[in-house]
């Protein structure tokens, strides 16, 4: 699908979740075939030819304007991040050197290992974690091997191929699932010639028709920082924020933190959690 049809499908499916009367047009009396807007109903709406987008969402206008962007983003009501987004499938160089095979930064693997005291994981674009200190692994994967570089899981995978464990441990799985998705299109848009994550997803969409299906609807988020509700089997439930930062250097990886609240259960939860892993080997 990328890169030549990425923009159009993305397109497509913010056309799809639209409904005419929000736009300020008339329904209709009769059933519609198509979900959302057509084409020809988006088409003036942002200014340009049925003709020239339809060639848009089939690949065929490589050179897309800014203006002609930023138009469509306003038409189709896309929230920041998307507007981001499809600025940047729009911009997909035509010929790309291949991706070199992702390897966990040192630097990012340090910095997991010094923090003690919050949840830690370095992750790679694919959704690999790279690293975790041990309250992370006790968190998010007690039921792996505390298992050293390279030999670590992939959230995406436990997320949707081990679903009761995921489902068990999250509040809100399928948030959470969504997350991974959205996590997972903006890596693509950023590594579109990565022949692991093309392999990874194809392997999803082949294995869980749960993934096949959010992944239809792409959805788009930074994952910058996300509140979410972990319930652990040893210390019961807690709320934890995730926040993902990445070097100014980005090449796709970055170090994702979780942190409960001051003062609050959640916090003597996790620090009860600390106490269980003590010992354990980094």
């Amino acid at each position: 699908m990328y890169p030549s049809s990425a923009l159009g499908e993305f397109l497509k499916s913010r056309r799809a979740r639209l409904r005419p009367e929000e736009l300020g047009l008339p329904g209709g009396l009769r059933r519609r075939r198509v979900a959302g807007l057509r084409r020809e109903e988006l088409a003036p709406l942002a200014g340009v030819s049925v003709g020239y987008y339809t060639r848009l969402e089939q690949g065929q206008a490589p050179n897309v304007s800014d203006e002609v962007l930023d138009s469509l983003a306003r038409t189709l009501r896309l929230d920041p991040v998307e507007r981001r987004h499809i600025h940047r499938l729009a911009r997909l160089p035509r010929t790309r050197e291949p991706a070199r095979p992702e390897a966990a930064r040192p630097d990012l693997t340090h910095m997991v290992g010094a923090l003690t005291d919050v949840p830690a994981i370095a992750v790679g674009r694919c959704g690999d974690i790279l690293a975790w200190n041990p309250l992370a692994h006790a968190l998010l994967a007690p039921h792996w091997p505390f298992a050293p570089v390279g030999q670590l899981p992939n959230f995406v995978r436990i997320d949707f191929l081990e679903q009761d464990f995921a489902q068990s441990l999250y509040g809100d799985w399928a948030a959470k699932a969504q997350d991974d998705i959205a996590y997972l299109q903006v890596s693509v848009s950023n590594f579109p010639d990565d022949q692991r994550l093309r392999a990874l997803i194809a392997e999803l969409k082949e294995r869980s028709p749960q993934f096949r299906a959010m992944w239809s609807e792409h959805p788009v988020s930074n994952c910058a920082t996300i509140e979410r509700e972990y319930r652990h089997p040893q210390v019961g439930a807690m709320t934890l924020t995730a926040a993902l930062l990445r070097p100014p250097d980005d090449e796709g990886q970055g170090v994702t933190t979780f942190q409960a609240e001051p003062g609050s259960v959640s916090q003597e939860r996790l620090r009860r959690l600390a106490g269980l892993t003590s010992g354990t080997a980094v």
